[in-house]
């Protein structure tokens, strides 16, 4: 798994009724764009994560900046 500043980590919903939720990644913290990663939810809060394989990279959004 790779990211970039600005790119938002989906993680999908495990059971039925879960929606999906995203953050957006801060900072890289492992080389060349792997995990971990600081990131940050909706309500300004950041946290260290390691995604697991429940999650994807939606680099759309870091596309859009530039």
């Amino acid at each position: 798994m790779r990211a970039q500043k600005g790119d938002r980590l989906v993680r999908h919903g495990r059971v039925v009724g879960e929606h999906d939720r995203s953050v957006e990644v801060v900072e890289t913290l492992g080389p060349n764009g792997s995990p971990p990663y600081r990131v940050r939810d909706g309500a300004g809060h950041e946290t260290i994560m390691s995604p697991g394989p429940d999650c994807v990279v939606d680099h759309r959004r870091s596309a859009d900046k530039k």
